[in-house]
């Protein structure tokens, strides 16, 4: 299978890699992770599968985000939304520049939670995210609730901003700047790609 992007994480000894949802390939797949306890209290998408189905067909189509399906070692086992943020909501919460982008993300198989993988995740996204080499910054806007989300991104890079009240919650604006990410994680090895 090929990626729209892979990196082998030495910390965990495992590829992590990303490519396009699918719609007939990832439909149902994904749906099956937001019906989970871990997932739906953050996505509220615990709904039946024809009116999930109409969702990701609208969010497939929306030319300012793009889904991926998360792999480690070949297995797919997360969901991310990268979006740019001019055109969407959270674009009225702060000043954004042109090619700032957002991210969420959701860890859907169960058996890979607990693990210390959601780091080495993120790390690897927003890895991809900087290869547009006019972004700056990475946004994500996680729910005031998700104590330990919050923590991921600050271990990654990103720094808490204000809370903003948006459609579905009330979330913690966040801001990985590329100079602090890649000063960060420069040394670690894991920043060669390939697809």
């Amino acid at each position: 299978m090929s990626y729209d992007f892979k990196v082998y994480d030495q910390e965990i000894q495992k590829t992590i890699a990303f490519k396009k949802v699918d719609f007939d390939r990832d439909a149902v797949l994904i749906h099956k992770w937001m019906m989970e306890d871990h997932v739906h209290p953050f996505w509220n998408l615990n709904i039946p599968l024809d009116q999930f189905q109409s969702h990701l067909k609208k969010a497939l189509s929306d030319s300012h985000q793009t889904l991926y399906t998360g792999y480690l070692d070949g297995v797919p086992m997360s969901y991310w939304e990268a979006y740019l943020v001019k055109g969407d909501v959270i674009e009225e919460t702060y000043s954004s520049a042109p090619y700032d982008q957002g991210v969420h993300l959701l860890i859907g198989e169960k058996e890979y939670l607990g693990k210390g993988l959601s780091l080495p995740l993120l790390r690897a996204m927003v890895s991809f995210q900087f290869h547009e080499r006019e972004t700056k910054k990475v946004v994500a806007e996680p729910d005031i609730r998700n104590d330990k989300m919050i923590h991921v991104f600050q271990k990654c890079g990103f720094q808490a901003v204000k809370h903003i009240d948006l459609p579905d919650k009330t979330g913690l604006l966040m801001f990985c700047e590329r100079s602090e990410f890649e000063k960060r994680w420069q040394n670690e090895g894991f920043y060669n790609d390939n697809k």
